[in-house]
């Protein structure tokens, strides 16, 4: 087992690394896509949402459903059902079916991304190759999530926008034929189907009332009665997770504040980094008149630095410890995220620095993060430890998605204000992707006076966007600092 514990990684990791490109290789997709599949506004952000939405809602019943079963074998129902929607994805002739192949995606996703983590926890029992593999399981996912943009902007170099989701094809099928052959499993514990139910329908419905009441269009009331019921189930599961002997969440771990500063430092840290790239893609494209490629390039900086910062992090949580890590790390890509502000306008040198610090700085959280999570939970309980990760995880993605969609929306709408002799469609009103589409049937001096216009009503939705993910940061980092200050030194050997 020990000869092939570094090649349990490298399988968990590219299956990882498919699932966390998967939540953001769309972005730099989006202009073309939205116009080769005349999608709507409201289409863009479900075929964005989906994935999150979605993954959100099962992660923590496929984690302990992992626990049960093995989480082998969750792993591998989870790459069949993610190699079939990647190919359905890759061909979608419409929004529809797209939207519909995105969520099933995320069945999959669900189904292994729990299991990659327990997988680790497994077969690394020595501390310091422990604390090195989970660096590199964060590493994978923060820079597998901070380089989606890049591929897809490469691939679109050179391919049509489907190509994005077929090259995860090759990829699984390789991963299908090691993981019988090397993969271990691990003991199994009971499973609860009711509480997968009940979980699932109250993370669902709360995260979808986020998402309504952050829209321009949204219902109040379709927010209020979604909200409602999924923390009513939320309610229900709690008090049912209390009396069962075995319960799927061991609520007793909460109070722990490594474990609780953990899962915080968890969703800030993906909130920040989904916030960061979709910003950023749409800003470079859609204002800097840049093509997907040159997006990617641009983003080069923020990508390399979340990937390479894992195992050294790991590292230094063996020292450190992972509290200090993660309340440092957020500290600095708080100051990354105020950087950007002032030097976005800028060009790649002025840009450099403050996209580094940011990459290293939420690369970093999330390692500590996940060493926080992992090694405060006994071991028998590491799908469900991996569980509560992940889902703070797509927690932070899904908020972070609706909290700048929204602020990008609003401060857009708000800003757009077109002289009085000025007519153009009332679509170029709803966002910058309209307005774009809208000038290519004005006049040439119109449709340059509508760009200009659009193009400045967004950057003052960007600048506002990145201020709020900054301050969301820096209160982050103050209170996992104060709430873990007298906590012991949490390390690899724990």
């Amino acid at each position: 087992m020990s000869s092939n514990r570094w090649v349990v990684l490298l399988i968990v990791s590219a299956a990882l690394f498919l699932i966390s490109i998967d939540v953001t290789v769309l972005y730099t997709a989006l202009p073309r896509l939205t116009h080769d599949l005349s999608a709507s506004n409201s289409d863009k952000l479900w075929i964005v949402n989906a994935y999150p939405l979605v993954m959100a809602g099962l992660l923590m019943s496929t984690g302990t459903l992992g626990d049960k079963i093995g989480h082998r074998r969750m792993f591998l129902y989870g790459l069949v059902v993610f190699g079939v929607a990647s190919v359905i994805a890759a061909f979608s002739p419409s929004s529809a079916i797209l939207i519909a192949s995105r969520a099933l995606l995320a069945v999959g996703a669900a189904m292994m991304m729990p299991a990659t983590l327990s997988i680790i926890r497994i077969t690394f029992t020595d501390s310091r190759d422990r604390g090195i593999a989970i660096g590199v399981w964060a590493a994978v996912a923060s820079g597998g999530a901070a380089f989606g943009p890049v591929i897809g902007g490469v691939l679109l170099e050179f391919f049509w926008w489907g190509s994005v989701f077929l090259i995860n094809v090759p990829v699984i099928i390789l991963v299908l034929l090691l993981t019988p052959r090397i993969v271990p499993d691990n003991p199994h514990r009971t499973w609860h189907f009711s509480g997968a139910i009940l979980v699932m329908i109250g993370l669902v419905g709360l995260i979808y009332a986020i998402k309504e009441v952050s829209k321009i269009d949204g219902s109040l009331v379709v927010a209020l009665i979604s909200g409602a019921i999924g923390a009513a189930f939320l309610f229900w599961f709690v008090r049912a997770q209390r009396s069962m002997a075995e319960p799927m969440v061991d609520f007793g771990l909460f109070p722990n504040p490594v474990f609780r500063g953990g899962a915080v430092a968890a969703v800030v840290a993906m909130l920040a980094m989904i916030s960061a790239l979709l910003v950023l893609t749409q800003r470079f494209q859609l204002v800097g008149g840049m093509s997907p490629f040159e997006a990617a390039l641009a983003l080069m900086p923020l990508s390399l630095a979340a990937l390479v910062i894992g195992p050294v992090a790991g590292l230094l949580s063996n020292t450190w410890g992972n509290v200090k890590v993660m309340w440092i790390s957020m500290l600095l890509a708080a100051v990354g995220l105020v950087g950007v502000v002032f030097t976005f306008e800028g060009d790649f040198l002025v840009r450099f620095v403050p996209l580094v610090a940011v990459g290293l700085g939420l690369g970093g959280v999330m390692t500590g993060a996940s060493g926080a999570i992992m090694l405060s939970a006994p071991a028998d309980k590491a799908g469900m430890a991996a569980s509560i990760e992940e889902v703070s995880y797509e927690f932070g993605s899904t908020i972070g998605v609706a909290l700048i969609g929204s602020m990008l929306s609003l401060f857009y709408a708000r800003s757009f204000v077109l002289p009085d002799d000025f007519t153009a469609p009332t679509a170029a009103r709803d966002s910058i992707d309209q307005a774009i589409i809208a000038a290519e049937t004005m006049e040439p001096e119109a449709g340059r006076q509508l760009l200009e216009i659009a193009r400045a009503a967004f950057d003052n939705g960007f600048v506002a966007a990145v201020w709020v993910v900054a301050a969301i940061v820096f209160v982050a980092t103050a209170y996992i600092a104060y709430s873990t200050r007298k906590a012991p030194k949490l390390t690899g050997s724990h």
